[in-house]
């Protein structure tokens, strides 16, 4: 008994961390499985009848549902686009030099993050009235919204890498009679560009799986998650989970993809 305590001690983080991560990774197991399922002679969706390639194989089948997912992909792609581009000029405004205000606009970027979804969709809504585009709610607008709500969380996100940031690194480049443009491209950009990436990633996996703020600026256009809700009020097809599966590989794909490049580059450093 008092081996085990020592054990369970000595491992008990471990354990309650790969607990964490399973039962984090639960759903996306149960989606991957449905995404097998043959429900068409069932009424219970979400119990596992029958296997079947089928939904793999038509991906499309459900009308509209593929349309949906391609207008959720470019409006994500362009806010996303736009976000990381201001923001990451905002973070470096915010984080390199001294002006006047500097502490408010450090307040009023939080509040975005902070706000309730409702409340930000409802306010961008009366904004879009009033500006006259209440009669055109669509791709444009869900484009603005998704815009505004993703800038505050790219912002945050390249400030702390900033932050963490060695201005000795770019100083020493500058000795080394280095421009300023080279400084911040060979230097500067490299050391900021994974904090640039991660919140490109974030800002796009926020637009894509926006609901609230699109339904409230949406007009007749349809994206995913909206696609989503209303088949959820008829009858859900397995497909859903399909493009469920297929946006978890490509996510974690990336990040793997991503730590496997880092830990070759600090080889080459170690080895250097």
């Amino acid at each position: 008994m008092a081996r085990f305590g020592r054990w369970l001690g000595k491992n008990g983080v471990l354990i309650l961390g790969i607990g964490v991560i399973v039962y984090m990774y639960i759903p996306n197991m149960i989606v991957a499985l449905m995404s097998f399922n043959d429900s068409s002679e069932h009424r219970n969706l979400y119990s596992f009848q029958k296997f079947t390639w089928d939904n793999w194989l038509n991906p499309c089948a459900p009308a509209g549902m593929c349309q949906s997912v391609v207008t959720s992909i470019e409006i994500a792609l362009l806010a996303t686009i736009v976000a990381t581009t201001l923001g990451t000029l905002a973070a470096f405004g915010l984080v390199r030099h001294r002006f006047t205000g500097r502490s408010s606009m450090n307040l009023l970027l939080f509040l975005p993050m902070a706000t309730p979804e409702i409340v930000m969709g409802s306010s961008l809504l009366a904004l879009f009235i009033a500006a006259g585009l209440g009669g055109q709610l669509g791709f444009v607008t869900i484009l603005i919204a998704h815009i505004m709500f993703c800038l505050s969380f790219v912002v945050v996100t390249v400030k702390s890498r900033l932050a963490g940031l060695d201005s000795n690194l770019e100083q020493a480049a500058m000795d080394l009679y280095a421009t300023e443009s080279q400084t911040f491209w060979r230097v500067t950009f490299p050391l900021v560009f994974p904090g640039i990436l991660g919140a490109a990633l974030l800002a796009f996996s926020l637009s894509f799986d926006d609901f609230i703020i699109t339904n409230l600026n949406s007009g007749q256009t349809v994206t995913f998650p909206m696609y989503v809700w209303g088949a959820a009020q008829r009858s859900l097809p397995m497909q859903v989970n399909v493009i469920g599966t297929l946006m978890f590989i490509i996510a974690l794909a990336i990040v793997i993809i991503g730590e496997v490049g880092a830990r070759r580059r600090r080889k080459l450093l170690a080895v250097r």
